[in-house]
């Protein structure tokens, strides 16, 4: 199953770890990647950039607004995601777990299963 684990965290003090504090979390963060990319089992990974490059297209009764930002309503920010190919929840939390330990401060990771997408192909 693949599963996605979506980062979230304090954009304003993510923001302003220093290059080395910044390099160091990137490296913890790279050595809990590596125990799932030995495996085969680690998928794309994506750090974002800062929401203030974010644009929401927002759909409403009309045409779809498109504004500036991501105005998602949470006090945290959606800063990356992992995909995961995981054998089942635990194996995908356990891989989340060590997310949380290498990164510093607050922060929380959501886990979701993934349903492939594939229009024309018969199949999801």
């Amino acid at each position: 199953m693949l599963y996605a684990v979506l980062c979230y965290n304090m954009e304003d003090v993510v923001g302003s770890w220093t290059k080395e504090e910044d390099d160091l979390v990137m490296e913890r963060l790279g050595a809990v990647q590596d125990k799932l990319a030995k495996s085969g089992k680690l998928g794309p990974v994506a750090r974002l950039l800062p929401t203030t490059a974010a644009t929401t297209l927002r759909k409403s009764r009309g045409e779809p607004l498109v504004i500036d930002g991501p105005f998602a309503e949470t006090k945290e920010q959606f800063l990356g995601f992992y995909v995961v190919d995981c054998e089942s929840l635990d194996e995908a939390l356990a891989f989340a777990r060590d997310l949380a330990q290498a990164n510093p401060g607050q922060g929380s990771y959501e886990i979701r299963p993934i349903a492939l997408f594939r229009p024309g192909s018969g199949s999801q």
